[in-house]
């Protein structure tokens, strides 16, 4: 019986997802379309609606060093800002790494 090598080891283990959290308005757009998103790509994430709730909306203000756009979208504890930034990201074609959806480039 063959025995498993360090490398095939390390490539079945299993990426630990991101941590995202995303402050929202209950109905606005931006916050909709932002979760939609994320629920299409199978992202678990963390939600504090910010509407009538002062505590929600001045943590989001501190995390996000005064940025009052809704929805803020963070990613392990990193602002990335809103609805825009999430999707040029996509665009990009960086999101799926940023929330380690895909293996990580290798160093060069």
């Amino acid at each position: 019986m063959a025995k498993e090598g360090p490398s095939e080891i390390q490539s079945a283990e299993a990426v630990e997802p991101a941590k995202v959290e995303i402050y929202t308005e209950r109905f606005g757009g931006s916050s909709i379309r932002a979760k939609g998103l994320l629920d299409q790509k199978r992202v678990s994430y963390s939600e504090y609606i910010i509407d009538d709730d002062p505590t929600n909306k001045g943590m989001m203000l501190k995390r996000a060093h005064g940025r009052g756009e809704v929805p803020q979208i963070f990613v392990d504890n990193r602002p990335i800002g809103g609805w825009e930034q999430l999707k040029e990201l996509e665009a990009r074609g960086v999101l799926d790494r940023l929330l380690r959806l895909t293996a990580p480039e290798p160093d060069a």
